[in-house]
């Protein structure tokens, strides 16, 4: 059992709750970095559980944010309460960020049933925000029916998502290039549904049967069923098709609640990932701070040689001196 002060209890029920001020407030801490936030983000994990989260990548210039204004729009119209985390490329000489996911969805910015939040992405790899599991923490202990992560334009090695995401949706569109190029291996193994965004271009339906040639080469085994991501076309701009991917995610989730086991498997795989995470931070926050930094009075055997830096690695990890 956690123990919060009485402060930390009041944040903790205003967000079970579903108190959208006090996660934007939340969050915002969670981005400066602000000490003293363990307590409070494990009690949050323990009254959390949503495993509704809808992951959304692609390459720059897909069309993601375009198409996750109007899967919101489905997803309301159905009923149900959204939370957002978009990720934005940060500079790499201010780390400022041109916040862009927020204006193409500002048609949803007064309802008070959608969240939306963007970060920069602070020059961190992998198409999402270094804070992005935390927040996801606080977003899952409210009472989302469905929180949707949008990463920066990723590349084809960029698979973090598939570390912090139920689903995952990977928006291409026909311009991504020839089927060796969609054939390759990276991002296009994580998927678990494909989308062929701007379909309005001449090359869409080549480009589809492209995409599910290769999904008909890898097919899943899951349980004791294989599993073959659908190839969905949508013109994001517009709407069309939009309905038919929100039904596939819903045919996705109710896939992995009807094999409980599966979803344990993925969930201890992502779990696995994420406190491998926080030991890194937590070693990277006590070296910044002093509490654990190397004085050169421990780098002197090393640079005599008389110790190798794996040694010396292996001994600031055990506490030694």
């Amino acid at each position: 059992m956690v123990q919060l002060s009485a402060k930390d209890q009041l944040i903790l029920d205003a967000l079970t709750s579903g108190c959208v001020r006090t996660c934007a407030r939340l969050i915002s801490r969670i981005e400066r970095g602000e000490p003293g936030l363990v307590e409070l983000l494990r009690a949050l994990y323990m009254a959390g559980g949503s495993e509704k989260i809808i992951g959304i990548t692609g390459p720059p210039g897909a069309g993601k944010s375009s198409l996750v204004a109007k899967v919101i729009g489905v997803l309301r119209r159905r009923g149900n309460r959204v939370a957002v985390l978009a990720v934005d490329p940060s500079s790499p000489f201010t780390g400022g960020a041109i916040l862009g996911d927020r204006l193409r969805m500002i048609g949803h910015a007064t309802d008070p049933e959608v969240f939306i939040r963007s970060m920069a992405s602070r020059g961190r790899l992998g198409g999402l925000a270094k804070k992005a599991g935390d927040v996801l923490t606080v977003l899952s202990a409210m009472p989302w029916d469905f929180i949707i992560v949008e990463t920066v334009g990723t590349g084809q090695s960029e698979t973090e998502i598939m570390h912090y995401a139920a689903v995952v949706v990977l928006v291409q569109t026909p311009m991504a290039g020839d089927d060796v190029q969609a054939a390759k291996a990276g991002i296009n193994e994580i998927s678990d549904i494909y989308v062929v965004n701007k379909s309005d271009h001449p090359d869409a339906d080549r480009f589809r049967r492209q995409l599910e040639a290769m999904v008909g080469l890898g097919l899943r085994l899951e349980g004791d069923r294989l599993w073959r991501p659908p190839v969905v076309k949508t013109q994001s701009l517009v709407g069309e098709g939009v309905d038919e991917l929100v039904d596939q995610i819903g045919q996705r989730f109710r896939t992995l609640a009807e094999s409980p086991e599966l979803s344990r498997q993925r969930f201890r795989h992502r779990l696995r990932h994420r406190v491998v995470e926080i030991v890194r931070e937590m070693l990277e926050r006590d070296i910044q701070s002093g509490n654990g930094m190397l004085p050169d009075s421990r780098l002197e055997p090393v640079l005599a040689r008389e110790k190798d830096p794996y040694e010396l690695a292996r001994e600031f990890l055990s506490g030694g001196t």
